[in-house]
């Protein structure tokens, strides 16, 4: 009898302990994982959470909907998003944390299909200081346009190449690395057209008067039609790379990260056990 109360007393002592090390043991937080130190936006849009869509890079940035957005099954990679004219997504430009807005290089990419040859804009920042710091747009005399600026608005290249063309998709991708001096604009995956940096100062480096997908920061060249795989890099993408993204999209890159957020949770668990 006293052997058997002995015995209960010790499991009883070993589960308690067992209960009390599982609480020190931390499982990894990976519901923000960051899936590439450069990508800094990353909209694919298959997740709308109300008036938001879902960003995926890993840095929250997700759009909040002004005017008429929707989510459409027709896009290149699963779902798209549907703009009706003078509908964007706000970015909430001023809080973006410094360090993730680019101005040593930048890439922005996309696939689009517009409604209509017209000016529109995909992405618009505007810096504190008035700077229209970049232009990635679809432009209304036929062909696509690629822009950065320096601060106080001094122009580093600005691209006009390519045939606009609308009711199809189109895979727009401009990339521009400062360390290179070179920009270049793909579409369809093909360079179009490259210009020589004009001047080697660093893109302006603020977003402070805001930052929209879908239309420029005053209102106009809104975008009308769907967007899909919009993603944007704090460097100059290189063709490979632009051409993988167009065949496959990032899917594949978040796939990986979900499979390894997966994997860490699991081990953590069974750690703790």
């Amino acid at each position: 009898m006293k052997w058997n109360l002995t015995l209960t007393r010790y499991l009883v002592a070993l589960f308690l302990i067992g209960t009390f090390c599982m609480s020190l043991v931390e499982v990894p937080d990976t519901s923000a994982e960051i899936l590439d130190p450069d990508l800094v936006l990353y909209f694919d849009y298959e997740d709308f959470d109300g008036n938001t869509v879902v960003e995926k890079s890993g840095r929250g940035y997700d759009g909040e909907i002004n005017g008429n957005i929707t989510q459409s099954d027709d896009g290149k990679f699963g779902k798209a998003a549907l703009f009706e004219a003078g509908s964007f997504l706000d970015l909430d430009g001023p809080n973006v944390n410094k360090d993730d807005i680019p101005t040593e290089g930048m890439s922005i990419v996309a696939w689009i299909n517009v409604e209509a040859v017209s000016d529109m804009a995909l992405f618009n920042t505007r810096a504190a200081d008035n700077t229209w710091l970049v232009h990635p747009e679809a432009r209304g005399d036929g062909n696509y346009r690629w822009l950065n600026r320096s601060p106080g608005g001094t122009t580093i290249f600005d691209i006009r190449a390519g045939e606009n063309k609308a009711n199809e998709w189109i895979h727009y991708a401009g990339t521009f690395s400062r360390s290179d001096g070179l920009a270049v604009l793909y579409i369809n995956g093909v360079n179009v057209g490259e210009e020589e940096a004009r001047v080697g100062t660093p893109i302006a480096g603020d977003w402070g008067q805001g930052a929209r997908i879908g239309v420029n920061i005053d209102d106009n060249r809104p975008f009308t039609g769907l967007m899909d795989e919009f993603n944007l890099w704090k460097r100059g993408l290189s063709e490979d790379e632009v051409n993988d993204i167009m065949n496959n999209g990032l899917g594949t890159l978040l796939t990986a990260v979900e499979a390894h957020n997966k994997l860490a949770t699991t081990w953590g668990r069974l750690k703790s056990n």
